[in-house]
């Protein structure tokens, strides 16, 4: 296995409603940005893969308008997955094992306001049973974590904790769309949107890029003088079928963090892909985070949720740390789907 680490992360500034850029226009600065920081040219990159969806758009290859903003002539080796970018950086990851490149750009990219999201993200379900019902996603939230409660995995104070002080991490993040500083009790004083879901439960629509570089061995260490080294990665997947999966538990996420190799612990930092508060309780008990871990630092998904880039958002947040020397063993994680159904997890770590 060849040693890959992500040696550069840039975000936009994520918004409710980005009125003036379409894609392209989005993601031109966080390309150049991603390119310095990472300290590549065009030239250096071997490989290109992106993670949006065509839904958001409403245009069928909408992605492949965005690889103007890369600049793909001369022609260039380009891919794409319809899920978030960090299932993108899985692809790269595994291209660069292969050998055939030693530097890869990976972006992921969402604008969620032009269209009704409820009813986009109800396209992902199963489109014999589920579908047709036009369920929305804060619905389907509501009754995981409805199941959660009664089976006792997850209880309302762990609800409010992650909460209160997500919202306030994000005040140190001049990329978060939302942050604030309130108490517990003001937290539950709100009333339920959706039965247990509180508003403050939920996380913000976002219009958001995001984009990194991943490198191989010397190439990775000639360009970064710490890079964060990927040690293990895993995805998993639980049925579509929501009858089929036990709904007050992450069984996907946890055989993900068995193979990724979480179980040795000692980590300092977890970016962790929850956009409902239930979630990330369900996600440390599947990972095995303990008190130990400063779990989303950046303030999560509950600050900014730019479908298509949150999840990659997380790998990079978790790596910029590593990067910076502010942290030295980090897990990061995405999922994608109703419900934690597709999960995908990966040990980072600074120089031995």
């Amino acid at each position: 296995m060849r040693d890959v680490a992500i040696i550069g992360f840039a975000q936009t500034d994520h918004v409710r409603r980005e009125q003036l850029r379409n894609e392209v226009e989005m993601l031109m600065p966080v390309l150049e940005e991603v390119r310095t920081r990472a300290k590549v040219t065009k030239d250096d990159i071997g490989f290109t893969c992106s993670g949006s969806t065509d839904y958001l758009a409403g245009v069928g290859f909408s992605f492949v308008m965005t690889l103007d903003g890369v600049g793909p002539w001369p022609p260039i080796q380009e891919s794409h997955v319809e899920m978030d970018g960090a299932f993108a950086l899985y692809e790269a990851w595994v291209k660069l094992q292969l050998g055939e490149v030693d530097c890869a750009l990976v972006y992921g990219y969402g604008k969620s306001s032009p269209g009704p999201l409820h009813e986009v993200l109800s396209r992902q379900l199963d489109p014999y049973s589920v579908a047709p019902l036009w369920p929305d996603a804060i619905s389907l939230a509501a009754l995981q974590a409805r199941t959660a409660l009664e089976a006792g995995t997850v209880d309302e104070a762990a609800m409010a904790e992650v909460a209160t002080r997500s919202r306030k991490a994000g005040l140190g993040n001049p990329k978060a769309q939302i942050a604030w500083d309130r108490s517990v009790e003001e937290y539950l004083a709100e009333e339920p949107i959706v039965d247990p879901l509180r508003r403050s439960d939920c996380p913000p629509i976002t219009d958001g890029a995001a984009a990194v570089v991943i490198a191989a061995d010397g190439f990775a260490r000639e360009r970064c003088e710490r890079p964060a080294w990927i040690r293990g990665i895993d995805h998993r997947i639980d049925p579509m079928a929501l009858g089929l999966r036990d709904l007050s538990e992450a069984t996907s996420a946890r055989l993900a963090a068995d193979h990724a190799g979480t179980g040795a612990g000692g980590f300092d930092t977890a970016e962790i892909l929850a956009p409902f508060t239930h979630q990330e309780v369900l996600l440390r008990t599947a990972l095995g985070l303990n008190g130990d871990t400063d779990i989303n630092p950046s303030g999560g998904a509950l600050c900014a949720n730019p479908i298509m880039a949150a999840g990659l958002i997380r790998f990079g947040e978790a790596a910029q740390r590593i990067i910076d020397g502010t942290s030295n063993r980090a897990v990061a994680h995405a999922t994608s789907g109703p419900c934690l159904q597709q999960n995908l997890v990966a040990v980072l770590e600074g120089e031995a």
